[in-house]
């Protein structure tokens, strides 16, 4: 398993199921309009997607916030890039994308245990998809380590 997550060579041969290919594109493609949102957005989508009231802050704190929304947006647009360079040329890395992301969900869903959270009008669209995405994001990946391949050659070594 260790060498389907940090495969020794880094070339186009993957051994996982392939609708966990499928499932990267689903997170590459959510990354890469979330991050665009998220940097383009005037307010950074604090406001107008978030519904985060940025008249509570001082207009320094609101500009703060609105730049980490931004950055953020960013961070998620350059995961995408990474995610979709992965699936177009280095496909063998899908598992490892797929644990990227896994790590990134568990982070969001703990986030509450270890930060003072955010106060908004309503629950902001992401915190929603974030209930699909996150048992998604473990279904990819155990899609990408266990694909037609690993259960041939399971069968294969039991049967010997």
């Amino acid at each position: 398993m260790i060498d389907r997550l940090f495969p020794r060579s880094i070339d186009s041969g993957y051994q996982g199921h392939w609708l966990a290919k499928w499932l990267l594109g689903l997170f590459v493609f959510r990354s890469l309009v979330a991050g665009s949102i998220h940097m383009f957005a005037s307010d950074g989508g604090a406001a107008s997607i978030a519904s985060i009231t940025l008249d509570d802050f001082t207009q320094s704190g609101a500009d703060s916030l609105v730049t980490i929304f931004g950055l953020w947006g960013l961070e998620q647009f350059v995961i995408g890039l990474i995610g979709a360079v992965m699936l177009w040329r280095y496909p063998a890395l899908i598992p490892m994308m797929a644990l990227a992301y896994v790590i990134e969900y568990i982070g969001r869903f703990a986030a509450p245990l270890f930060t003072p959270g955010v106060v908004t009008e309503h629950e902001p669209p992401g915190v929603a998809i974030d209930k699909v995405f996150g048992p998604l994001a473990l279904i990819m990946l155990g899609l990408s380590l266990w694909g037609p391949k690993a259960s041939a050659r399971l069968q294969r070594d039991t049967v010997n």
